[in-house]
């Protein structure tokens, strides 16, 4: 890469800063494309350092009922794949928040693989995790290589032994996403005792940032785990507002109330 992928520089000024990151998870068209635009404006004003995007997909089978339900109502309001980069490619216009685009390989492989990574990487995003697509996997069919400017995010789950912990890191970019649980996406009331000594045995097979997701909900369990890792991912807990509050006319300021102290608790951690 020519240049540094957004990414990668956002990392390296919270790590100049002494901050950890805030990740935002949403899914892409609920309640609209349109709306998405607005809500990653949102969201970045709010303190948001990158965004993940969803793409709809009609069976997300690591996504608990919050999530699928968006899904379902991103897909009945049209949104596509195509619908999705030409989203990013709007947000784009007025703003460089690093997005990485959180799908499955079905959406992505029926579009094309490699013109689903074109496409995204000239609409504007920077990185790609897709959630059933293994790396070793991913090695044996060079036609699931090809990610031209994009970012290979990959996730580690408590479960991950540490040999393949250490496979999965040195095929990672940009960051790892540590599930923190076992199970579905959803907000949860208690998190995991094993989050710090998880993110310490990933940090032995890497120099990569860990993010870590799946249940946090709250500005207390964001400021907890924010004292372990170098992001914090908050996904289910928003995605739940979204769909409460729907085509609202106090969409945004809702999400924006929800978020920013989530924000400055993370912040205010290191």
């Amino acid at each position: 890469m020519s240049t540094p992928n957004r990414i990668e520089t956002k990392f390296q000024s919270l790590r100049t800063a002494n901050q950890c990151g805030f990740i935002a998870y949403i899914t892409a068209g609920d309640p609209s494309l349109e709306a998405t635009v607005s809500l990653v404006a949102t969201l970045e004003k709010s303190g948001v350092d990158i965004i993940e995007l969803g793409i709809p997909f009609s069976d997300p089978l690591a996504d608990g009922a919050t999530i699928q339900a968006a899904s379902s109502r991103a897909l009945a309001a049209g949104a596509s794949v195509g619908g999705v980069l030409d989203a990013v490619k709007k947000i784009r216009t007025t703003s460089q928040i690093p997005i990485v685009l959180f799908t499955y390989l079905n959406p992505v492989y029926v579009y094309g693989f490699d013109k689903f990574h074109a496409d995204a990487s000239a609409a504007g995003a920077d990185g790609v995790l897709i959630l059933d697509l293994p790396p070793d996997e991913a090695a044996r069919n060079a036609e699931l290589m090809k990610s031209h400017s994009l970012l290979a995010i990959r996730l580690i789950a408590p479960t991950t032994p540490p040999d393949r912990m250490e496979l999965i890191a040195k095929s990672a970019e940009g960051f790892i996403y540590y599930v923190s649980r076992e199970g579905v996406t959803g907000e949860q009331t208690s998190l995991s005792t094993s989050i710090g000594s998880q993110v310490r045995e990933i940090k032995s097979h890497t120099n990569l940032p860990i993010a870590v997701g799946f249940g946090i909900s709250t500005p207390e369990q964001a400021a907890e785990v924010a004292q372990d890792c170098d992001a914090v991912v908050v996904g289910s807990a928003i995605v739940r507002r979204i769909g409460d509050f729907g085509t609202h006319p106090d969409l945004n300021s809702e999400i924006a109330a929800f978020t920013s102290p989530i924000a400055r608790a993370i912040k205010q951690t290191h």
